[in-house]
């Protein structure tokens, strides 16, 4: 008989490179740092344990799964201290080991799910709490202060700087999709497929722990819509429905000159360009209302003089673009298909996107409008190809 192996194997999501990289490096920076700082400790004379077993498990969850709610900070300190506790109380008051242990993993994860701090690692530092040897049994309630929150600070400080010097996201902060106009309307692209009430009804009925933020899984779930609506989207490309003779404004372009071009043109927004045709930002109007003055230190206006200033395009005599145009700016190539262009637009909040060419040059600019045309159009990919017919940027 042949045993298929493969079905042992977890089903995992892709990793990049950079990614693979960065764990283990976090890892071996983290328990180096905290180790060493037990050693310190230690050199003074302090009858202490530099670091302890359960840390590499937390190790991993911190730098190989920084977004899961095991690895959050106050699920590695919480749940590191509690069981700490939790083992040291069971460890004092149940003479038999094995049964000491089983009451100290079991109550750990019964006190760590009520309290939120649900952290596997601390299983472990219940056990230990138990089985460590008369030198862990000799610590008492110190146990808890040094080494487990000892080391669980230490550990957790090395995270926070690493996944910042790396460009990383931790603590996990999940961007919500953007509702632009700040009203109880749910953001464009929550508003088809399945609802929150349907996500929640389906994980009340599942009634299993998930490794995964709430909310994580509704934005995964979103994308994955979006991603099979274009999938299904004709094939239209950004180069046929872009307007090409683009309006264009420098960073030192006066406010109100600015403003001006906007109202002539009835547009909504403006590529900000340097000497190179390089997209260096997006002036909206948006950005006439809600970034006024001030930003760059002069004194604050009233709504009503901002709103004044903004339609009557008005400004202070050295107000330029710069002071308020939006940077960096979401971008598009040519060959981008406009149903990618429509995620932009659906999750972004946005209602423009200029098209940059090679060196980031700007070549056309493209609107919610012009996309909608184009999936309204029943037009063949062969059709679309050869389509290069401007459209209004309003």
């Amino acid at each position: 008989m042949t045993m298929n192996f493969h079905r042992f194997l977890p089903a995992t999501a892709p990793l990049s490179l950079r990614q693979r990289i960065r764990a283990p490096l976090g890892a071996l920076i983290g328990i180096t740092l905290t180790a060493l700082a037990g050693l310190v400790a230690a050199r003074q004379g302090l009858p202490l344990p530099a670091i302890i077993a359960p840390m590499g498990a937390s190790a991993v969850l911190l730098f190989a799964v920084p977004a899961s709610p095991l690895a959050q900070p106050w699920s590695v300190v919480g749940g590191n201290g509690i069981s700490a506790l939790v083992g040291v109380i069971a460890a004092s008051l149940i003479p038999e080991p094995a049964l000491a242990a089983g009451v100290a993993v079991s109550l750990a994860i019964a006190a760590m799910t009520a309290c939120r701090c649900l952290h596997p690692p601390g299983g472990a530092v219940a056990l230990t709490a138990v089985a460590g040897g008369a030198a862990i049994r000799d610590l008492g309630f110190g146990f808890v202060l040094w080494p487990v929150l000892g080391n669980s600070l230490l550990l957790l400080a090395v995270a926070l700087l690493f996944h910042r010097l790396t460009k990383g996201t931790y603590p996990h902060r999940l961007q919500p999709a953007l509702k632009r106009h700040k009203t109880d309307d749910p953001a464009a692209a929550a508003r088809i497929g399945f609802t929150s009430t349907d996500l929640d009804e389906v994980l009340k009925d599942y009634d299993q722990f998930l490794d995964i933020d709430r909310g994580d899984l509704e934005t995964i779930l979103r994308r994955t819509e979006l991603r099979s609506y274009r999938r299904r989207a004709i094939h239209v490309a950004c180069d046929s429905i872009m307007s090409r003779d683009v309006v264009a404004v420098a960073p030192d372009t006066p406010l109100k000159e600015a403003h001006e071009l906007m109202r002539r043109h009835h547009f909504r927004a403006l590529p900000v360009t340097n000497e190179q045709a390089e997209v260096v930002g997006i002036v909206t109007q948006s950005d006439f209302l809600y970034k006024p003055r001030w930003v760059t230190g002069r004194p604050r206006i009233g709504i009503i003089q901002r709103l004044s200033l903004a339609f009557s395009g008005t400004s202070a005599p050295n107000d330029t673009v710069k002071d308020i145009m939006t940077t960096p700016v979401r971008t598009v190539r040519p060959e981008t298909p406009v149903a990618d262009a429509i995620i932009l637009f659906a999750e972004g909040g946005l209602h423009d996107l200029p098209v940059v060419r090679d060196g980031n040059k700007l070549t056309g600019i493209i609107s919610q409008s012009d996309a909608l045309v184009a999936m309204l159009e029943d037009r063949r990919p062969a059709e679309a190809s050869t389509s290069h017919r401007p459209t209004d940027p309003a």
